[in-house]
């Protein structure tokens, strides 16, 4: 009985697939057979060229029913797609295009057989199908283009690049395997020949010399062993040679004038010149160099980046005195290490014969350089003065005399001159303690010392001292004098503050008191304080002993400003008396009395500032108005005859004048006539404005009989001048009579000159006169000036204004021939003595 019941199975390189299974049946056994398999192998050839489609294979399935075939995976429904499809009906496997073997080297697929009638699986298998490999893939470079950089010291054999090409054939084939070749180098130098060995390792025989060729162009091929065909395929490298250090620099010579001045540095004597055939700008060309020979270390020599060219500058000044003449060694060597390749022989098959130098320390080499000797003049100038020692110190007393000697400088010249060309003068010196002799150098005291100057620091007080030399140019040594001054008990203790402020309270409160001595130990604190002066007994100090001690208030002792004396000794017993002022006040008001009494005198100081300032605008306001009641109104020339020699004499030289009284000659006075003359008096004194108010009754009939005697006087004149007198004549009279009476103490001038009046004080000195008068037996002349006051509202009379006499050309004399005019005047004051 045949079975055609099949399982999986993965048959590997088919190409036709025979299934025959043979089973016999036994009733004894009942056995089965195993199935047999008969393959017919082969494999799909890479890249064929067709024609396509082309037969591959068939596959038989021996059966009773009809089957139908299916395939499926790589190349028919999977990459890649479409390259493999069976007949359903007949098995047969076609091939519809190239494969390739570097993308797929193995197709995997499935077969499928099913029964035609109920579409039932009936076999299923896994098939592989191997491709076979051809030489299609030529060799390929990582790059196309190499490129490297390599010094021109690098020695032969060396590695310079390795390439590396990649076939992506089968690998362990022919078809796989790479060789490597150099086609050509560009340019062909006679000292170095590239050679690429079996990895692509790329290196080189003998010298590189970048002047001759600073670039190599090397073509690369790599080509396959491929049975049938060999491929190939190329790349560049290119090699850059870098520069290095295989010619020395070269002196050609110096310029500069190779001289230089003693004591001057940063000037350059000389410019050292060299040349190099390394490329110009790189480290091979760059020279560096150095000096030998200079022990002082007065030269530098740096290298203009420009020219190469060395410039030797002092930088330390010389000393002709030492050296006249400078003799140096000047190196020069690259900033990279010299090195050297000369080819000595070419060989075959190995590396050629070469002699390399290589002065790299790093490598164990020995530094390379050119040398050449300069010379350096020195020049002598006029050298300073030297001190013998440019510092000293010396200690000395605050309370050292003037002229106390402190000490003695002497410089020298190191030209060989005598110290005595030398000028000592001082220099710093700030408080002017010291005087110097300007030819021995000795420092002498001028002044006080002062340990407590604010310019002794720490104890010490500085003084420069110079010496200038007679030379062209002069030039100056400079020396220091450090004064370290002792301390000597001359100042005595103070308070730190002399107003302190106190709060009331019923019990004893009390404040600190602070002390303090610009002296210091043992003339200073710890102080001794007491308390001295009228209220010390409502006061006391807690401690009397210390630099600090509290000043107790007693309960006695009330709201208000106290001042206290305070004697504070030193601890040599030296004191001084310290006036203290302690205010105390309520401080539930004020925390700070010494606050509210400033702010209390500053009040009262604006206060007196106001008021003063205030009496300053009224004194200023007084001066303006006499300025202008003197010249702002016009002044009246006193009228007087020029005959009558009626002048007034100046009060420094008139004699008092005699008793006298008015006599009684009521026969003269009329009725009528008394009651003119009170009127006139009323007219003289009221129409003014200057109403006299007499302390009597006396002094109102005084007015009276003025009045008429005056009037007695014009009745009379005018009959002896006849209708020619007027009366402006009749009034300068009058006035004249108003001024002789009271001229001999109440003259305008004391000294003679015009005699100026106003119209009020002329009333009142009217007044006061003949209230003298109407007193008996006294001297006219002896009384005391009553002061008047005028009313607000008085009325102006023109006729009382002031009085101008220019006494200039008045003689005394004339009094004693005033004329007729005058009898009944002088009988006024003057009265007839009587016959014996």
């Amino acid at each position: 009985m045949l079975s055609c019941n099949m399982k999986s199975a993965i048959i590997v390189l088919v190409v036709t697939l025979h299934l025959c299974m043979v089973t016999s049946s036994s009733s004894e056994s009942r056995a089965r057979h195993k199935r047999a398999w008969i393959i017919d192998s082969f494999t799909i050839e890479e890249e064929n060229p067709g024609p396509f489609p082309y037969r591959l294979g068939k596959v038989h399935v021996d059966r009773d029913y009809r089957v139908k075939f299916k395939l499926l995976g790589d190349g028919v429904d999977e990459e890649p797609v479409g390259v493999l499809q069976i007949d359903e009906n007949t098995g047969v496997i076609s091939v519809l295009g190239k494969v390739d073997f570097e993308k797929h080297r193995v197709l995997k697929l499935k077969f499928e057989a099913r029964n035609v009638s109920n579409e039932k699986l009936d076999t299923r298998l896994g098939v592989e199908i191997s491709i076979l490999d051809v030489n299609d893939q030529a060799p390929t470079f990582q790059k196309q283009v190499y490129e490297v950089t390599i010094d021109e010291s690098q020695q032969q054999g060396t590695n310079v690049l390795t390439v590396r090409a990649t076939d992506f054939d089968r690998p362990g084939t022919l078809n796989a395997t790479v060789e490597y070749k150099i086609l050509s180098v560009t340019p062909i130098t006679s000292d170095a020949e590239f050679f690429i060995e079996e990895t692509g390792r790329i290196s080189f025989k003998g010298c590189l010399d970048y002047e001759k060729a600073n670039k190599y162009t090397i073509v690369v091929e790599a080509k396959d062993r491929g049975e049938k065909v060999q491929l190939s395929s190329s790349s560049t490298v290119i090699v850059n040679v870098l520069d290095k250090n295989n010619y020395l620099p070269v002196f050609n010579g110096v310029t500069g004038l190779g001289r230089v001045k003693e004591r001057e540095s940063g000037m350059s004597p000389l410019r050292i010149h060299v040349t190099d055939k390394d490329t110009k700008g790189t480290a091979a060309w760059r020279v560096r160099y150095t000096i030998k020979g200079d022990n002082q270390g007065n030269f530098e020599i740096q290298t203009d980046p420009e020219t190469n060219d060395g410039i030797l500058t002092v930088v330390k000044p010389l000393d002709y005195e030492l050296a006249s003449v400078k003799q140096l060694s000047i190196t020069a060597e690259n900033e990279d290490p010299y090195f050297s390749c000369e080819l000595k022989r070419k060989t075959s098959g190995a590396l050629w014969k070469v002699i390399n130098i290589d002065a790299d320390p790093g490598k164990g080499g020995v530094p390379v350089f050119v040398s050449s000797n300069v010379t350096i003049l020195v020049e002598d100038i006029n050298d300073p003065p030297e001190f013998t020692f440019s510092a000293h110190e010396v200690v000395v007393d605050e309370d050292a005399s003037i002229g106390h000697y402190l000490e003695t400088f002497t410089a020298s010249d190191p030209d060989g001159k005598s110290p005595n060309d030398f000028e000592y003068i001082k220099g710093d010196d700030p408080d002017n303690w010291v005087s110097v002799d300007p030819k021995t150098g000795a420092i002498t005291t001028v002044n006080a010392l002062d340990r407590e100057s604010p310019y002794v620091v720490n104890g010490t007080y500085l003084i420069t001292l110079y010496a200038i030399d007679k030379g062209e140019p002069p030039m100056t040594a400079t020396a220091t004098l450090t004064l370290h001054v002792t301390d000597k008990n001359d100042n005595l203790p103070q308070l730190q503050s002399n107003t302190i402020s106190m709060c009331l309270s019923d019990d004893a409160t009390m404040t600190n008191i602070s002390a303090y001595d610009l002296d210091d130990a043992p003339y200073s604190g710890p102080f001794r304080f007491e308390l001295v002066g009228e209220d010390k007994d409502k006061w006391s100090l807690d401690t009397n002993y210390g630099t600090t001690v509290n000043l107790i208030k007693k309960s006695t002792v009330y709201a208000g400003f106290y001042e206290l004396q305070l004697k504070v000794y030193d601890q040599q017993e030296r004191f001084s008396v310290q006036n203290i002022t302690v205010a105390a006040c309520d401080c539930s008001i004020s925390q700070d009395c010494s606050a509210r009494a400033a702010a209390s005198k500053t009040q009262i100081n604006s206060s007196a500032i106001g008021i003063v300032f205030a009496a300053l605008l009224l004194l200023l306001g007084i001066l303006l108005l006499g300025l202008l009641l003197t010249c702002g109104r016009e002044k009246i020339e006193f009228p007087f005859s020029s005959d009558s020699g009626d002048v007034l004499l100046s009060s420094n030289i008139e004699t008092p004048g005699t008793d006298c009284k008015i006599p009684e000659t009521p026969q003269l006075i009329k009725q009528d006539q008394s009651k003119t003359a009170t009127q006139a008096a009323q007219g003289l004194h009221g129409q003014n404005g200057t109403l006299i108010q007499s302390s009597n009754q006396q002094a109102a009939i005084s007015n009276q009989q003025v009045g008429a005697q005056w009037y007695n006087y014009r009745e009379a004149y005018e009959s002896s001048q006849g209708q020619s007198y007027n009366q402006h004549h009749s009034n300068a009279v009058y006035k004249s009579l108003q001024t002789s009476t009271l001229s001999g103490h109440h003259s305008a001038s004391s000294r003679g000159g015009a005699l100026f009046l106003k119209k009020e004080a002329l009333t009142s000195l009217v007044s006061q006169r003949l209230s003298s008068i109407q007193a008996f037996e006294e001297e006219l002349c002896d009384y005391d000036p009553k002061v008047y006051t005028c009313e607000e509202d008085s009325v102006v009379n023109p006729e009382l204004d002031s009085i101008s006499v220019d006494e200039g050309s008045f003689v005394p004399d004339d009094l004693l021939y005033l004329g007729p005019r005058f009898q009944t005047l002088a009988t006024i004051c003057s009265p007839t003595p009587t016959q014996p």
